[in-house]
This record gives structure tokens, sequence and C-alpha cells, in this order.
């Protein structure tokens, strides 16, 4: 069985991380097909795929084509059910279904001032009232993912559909070296230095933007590599 994955850009564009992660991290059969997300092709790349209209999207082995991350999670979990892609204990299975639907209908100050980019850490970086907001609600939901957890660095202890989702969160705390409590740091950390995210980063340096986008006018630093 093999999927088709669309995906935009690799550097910016962090819902096509979570679909990425979703086929990659599981070891499903995918191939990746690329949109033109920045480059105006986009609903032209897309026409194929109609109605979906964003990324990531994907097509089933059988033709079925599905829009939306959470869409895509559960499709992929009900037809692979022997790989675990939510918890197996069910009250942790629900809170991760749980933090990962308050993930893509909110953060927005998260989201909205901080864009995922892959390329660089960008410091001193100011948080007003309503970035701390979802960085405070951020770490309440970690922590109650946390009294879940089974053995493993991942939310649940094992890696899950919900650390899928998170991915790019984590990316952001880094790449804005945004303040979080150790606990929530070490996560991330453990997120950016996971093979197959260190993998899709790489790929995406490939390409070079000039200007680079998302100029947030503070110093910037090298990308933390171990």
């Amino acid at each position: 069985m093999t999927y088709e994955l669309y995906i935009g850009d690799r550097t910016f564009s962090s819902w096509s991380l979570r679909g990425w992660l979703m086929l990659e991290k599981f070891g499903l059969d995918f191939n990746t097909n690329m949109i033109g997300l920045y480059g105006g092709t986009m609903a032209a790349d897309m026409a194929h795929l109609a109605p979906a209209k964003l990324v990531p999207a994907i097509k089933t082995p059988q033709g079925t084509v599905v829009g939306e991350s959470l869409a895509i999670a559960e499709t992929l979990a009900e037809n692979h059910p022997d790989a675990n892609m939510w918890p197996t204990n069910a009250a942790a299975r629900a809170t991760a279904r749980w933090v990962s639907a308050e993930m893509a209908s909110s953060f927005g100050q998260l989201r909205g001032q901080c864009p995922m980019q892959l390329q660089h850490v960008n410091k001193g970086f100011p948080v007003d009232d309503g970035l701390k907001a979802d960085l405070e609600r951020l770490e309440t939901l970690w922590a109650h993912a946390a009294t879940f957890k089974s053995d493993g660095p991942w939310l649940f202890g094992a890696y899950s559909l919900a650390d899928c989702m998170f991915a790019p969160v984590a990316a952001r705390i880094i790449g804005y070296d945004l303040p979080v409590s150790a606990a929530a740091r070490a996560y991330c950390d453990t997120v950016i230095n996971d093979p197959a995210f260190k993998a899709w980063r790489a790929e995406g340096l490939k390409t070079i933007y000039d200007p680079f986008p998302y100029d947030m006018g503070v110093p910037v630093e090298p990308w933390p590599v171990s």
C-alpha cells in the first residue's frame, strides 16, 4: 500500500511537516509530491485533488483524497491499527486526540507571531502577553500528557501522532528561543534531534532563499545541531 503525500515547502510549511511525519515515523510506504506553495502554482498543482485545497493532503492506495492533518491522522491510524499510531492506553489515547485537536485549532499567537522556520535561531525575540499565554497553555497540555506517560521521551512515552502534531511547535520554540520550562525545552530538543526531523530539515536546507522570509529584526544564531 503506497500513499501519495502532497506537501509544500520544507523549511516553512509546518502543516506539511506534520503530514510527512505521520507517514515517515510509522514506516508507511509513500511518495512525496511537492506543491508550489510559494510559487503561485498551488491551485493548479492541487486541482486534481479537489476539493482539497491545502497541504498536506494524501491520496490513499484506494484513490481516496484526504485533506486536513487530523483527518489524515485518523485515516492512517484506522488503516494501520497494528502501527499503534495513537497511544495504546485508552485514557492516554483520548488525551492525545484532545491535545492534538487543541493544537490544530488554537495557539494563534504562537503561529502568527512565530512562523516556523528551520534555518536559524532568532535571539531576543519579544514575548508579549498573547504569546506568553499560548506558551503557558502549551506547558499545561504537555504536563497533562506527561501524567499518562509510559517509558520514552515523547509526549506519551512512545512516539505517537500527537508528537507529529506538536513537532512544528517545538521547532518554533527552538527557532525563536522562546522561554519555556526545562521539561518543555528537553522535549523540544528531543523533537529537533530525532533522525526523521533532521532528515526533513536537511532536505529543506537545499533550497536557498534570497532574501530570507520572516526577517524578525533580531540577531540570529545557528540552528542547534547535536
